[in-house]
């Protein structure tokens, strides 16, 4: 499993996740969600989901977030946190949970909301036996 997450950094990444959200395109759903990731470098970059009519074209907060990382030249995540305007908290999407493997296999994943409930968890735990750079050699 990563290293565990100092509060500072963690109060950091639940306040960015919060406060992205509200940037988030979402004129469709009117879900908006702020995902804050923090890279193994320490940097912390966040992302917020982007809507578009051919609904199947939208991007979700975490990947937004994660591949704005990997064009800055990060290459690895040991957290993330996605926010969502709920009561109850809600854990990425299947596709996201993919693309978060494929940077951070052992990331601390934690879902936040309007509410204190929390998913505290790591990757591995919401994608047992995941298809990924290791099943290619890599």
């Amino acid at each position: 499993m990563s290293a565990p997450i100092s509060d500072p950094n963690l109060r950091i990444l639940e306040k960015n996740a919060t406060q992205i959200a509200s940037k988030a395109y979402a004129p469709y759903s009117k879900f908006r969600v702020g995902a804050s990731i923090l890279c193994k470098s320490g940097r912390i970059y966040s992302g917020c989901n982007v809507e578009n009519a051919s609904y199947g074209l939208c991007n979700c907060a975490e990947r937004t977030a994660i591949f704005s990382a990997i064009a800055a030249g990060e290459t690895g995540i040991d957290a993330v946190v996605v926010y969502t305007p709920t009561q109850a908290a809600t854990s990425p999407c299947g596709a996201c949970r993919q693309v978060i493997n494929e940077f951070g296999p052992d990331a601390l994943v934690i879902s936040i909301c309007d509410s204190t409930d929390r998913i505290e968890t790591h990757l591995s735990e919401l994608l047992p036996r995941a298809f990924g750079p290791k099943d290619l050699g890599h």
